[in-house]
């Protein structure tokens, strides 16, 4: 009677744990799927996981070739100083700057201006950043950038310092528009030449002021390192962009589309292709009531055919479509406000439900420090960008050229560059019923861009034919691509050389 009352204890007690074994795997295996965010509020985005499979006939296509990163065919970072190059002399004077335009084109003048520091042997003081602009931010160097890490990085370099002296800050000083593009021998015998007047020099502005080829090596490399190197944003930002980073990471691969339609961009351009007549008027007298934009009297049409408009969401959502990324694409939108809100995003995301910005990705209380902070906010979108798995820009801005050369320059990832003339001709196709949107259409797509997905290539030249200033403006800029200045083949570097 006893064994009997034992054997179904035993009974009971394998049931219960079998029962447990089961609740422990159930546990586990929807644990996996599911992130914990510092917050009680959980961004909305999480519904994503529930997307149905909303790809058509291009659904089957083999996706893995398409987040394949071209090869980097054994090119390295190679930024370290030759053995010619010596620390900095006795500085002959201070070197004041204003860093103008948004986030992207402040990076490149700063970086230009620690060269130009070293060549005309000044002082740099930290740079001002632009308060003045279409933002308005009124972001310091020290919110925006690493301030301490800048500093103590270029230490062989250039001497900076964070304020001008005391006894030097009612010294006259001479404002100066340096020259753009220019090369050594001006900075050396126009602007070093000043020292015997003046002791501190202000750079009125700092954009394009310095030439993107036949600068000495050390020269180059002081711009690399400087830009890759030494110019990381402050630690809050990093610290933020690395969180939007994993939350992405967590779906997988994802995109980064540097969405430039935003009213500035619009307004600037002069672009108008499908907006009402209410609207290009806005952006028209926008333009015309801003300044510092010279040109003011623009053919839309003419400058779409040319290439030079951003593609809409719309154009954008077909792009995609026919290079065969299918609907549940993770896609992050690097971009401010889109023009025309949630309508103008509709055709977009018909085609691409899962699309996502910092504002998704985070909470208000994330990112509270950020708002109304223009440059910071776009500093998130672009640690994301250039961490994404590719990157695609709809318009070959600042920001997208400063994110090209910084996927290149850590490995050539993947970034496709929409051949814009092109597609509009090809889309506009599709509009007037000419062409469908299928095979043909997709195959002259995929074909076109090919050669256009961040490979390695030197630095393209100016175009033949240009010349004087035309001739600089239509080289390839230094920060889109450090190839051959910065990047060395792998067996042709000694290991430490690189960093």
């Amino acid at each position: 009677m006893q064994k009997k009352r034992w054997g179904r204890k035993l009974g009971l007690l394998r049931k219960f744990l079998s029962f447990a074994i089961c609740v422990i795997s159930l546990v586990a295996l929807f644990s996996a799927h599911v992130h914990v965010f510092p917050h009680s509020q959980v961004p909305a985005f999480l519904e994503f996981y529930k997307l149905p499979n909303l790809d058509g006939a291009r659904g089957s296509l083999d996706t893995g070739k398409l987040w394949k990163q071209p090869s980097n065919r054994d090119f390295v970072p190679c930024v370290m100083p030759s053995s010619n190059y010596t620390s900095y002399g006795e500085p002959r004077g201070y070197l004041l700057v204003h860093a103008n335009g948004g986030l992207n084109q402040m990076r490149a003048g700063i970086c230009d201006m620690v060269a130009v520091a070293r060549i005309i042997n000044a002082t740099l003081v930290i740079p001002e950043l632009d308060k003045r602009s279409f933002w308005h931010d009124s972001s310091n160097f020290s919110d925006v950038f690493d301030e301490d890490y800048f500093i103590n990085t270029l230490a062989n370099d250039v001497k900076i310092v964070k304020k001008l002296p005391k006894d030097l800050s009612n010294a006259t000083r001479a404002v100066k528009h340096f020259r753009s593009w220019s090369g050594v021998d001006y900075y050396q015998d126009e602007i070093a030449s000043m020292w015997g007047e003046y002791k501190v020099i202000r750079a009125a502005k700092s954009d394009s002021r310095l030439a993107n080829n036949h600068l000495p090596p050390d020269i180059q490399k002081l711009r690399c390192r400087t830009c890759y190197r030494a110019l990381r944003f402050a630690p809050h930002i990093e610290a933020m962009g690395k969180l939007l980073v994993d939350r992405m990471r967590s779906y997988g691969p994802y995109i980064a589309l540097h969405l430039r339609y935003e009213k500035d961009m619009l307004a600037f351009s002069g672009c108008t292709h499908d907006l009402s007549p209410e609207e290009a008027e806005e952006l028209r007298m926008i333009r015309e009531n801003t300044a510092y934009w010279k040109v003011k009297d623009i053919d839309s049409t003419e400058r779409r055919a040319k290439g030079y408009c951003p593609l809409t969401p719309k154009e954008v959502g077909m792009f995609l479509t026919a290079l065969g990324f299918p609907s549940h694409t993770p896609i992050y939108i690097a971009a401010g406000d889109i023009y025309g809100g949630e309508t103008r995003m509709a055709d977009l995301r018909s085609r691409y439900p899962f699309l996502i910005n910092k504002e998704k990705l985070a909470t208000v209380d994330d990112l509270e420090p950020f708002y109304n902070h223009a440059s910071q906010m776009a500093a998130l979108d672009f640690i994301v960008a250039v961490e994404s798995d590719v990157f695609i820009p709809s318009y070959s801005g600042n920001m997208a050229m400063a994110v090209e050369g910084h996927r290149r320059f850590l490995g050539h990832r993947k970034t496709i560059s929409p051949d814009r003339r092109l597609l509009v001709r090809l889309f506009d196709k599709v509009e007037r019923g000419t062409m469908k949107e299928g095979r043909n259409l997709f195959d002259r797509v995929i074909e076109a861009h090919k050669g256009r997905q961040g490979s390695p290539r030197k630095r393209k030249g100016p175009i033949s034919g240009t010349k004087g200033t035309e001739r600089f403006r239509t080289e390839e800029p230094f920060y889109v691509n450090p190839l051959p200045d910065c990047l060395c083949h792998r067996d042709a570097v000694n290991s430490s050389l690189t960093y």
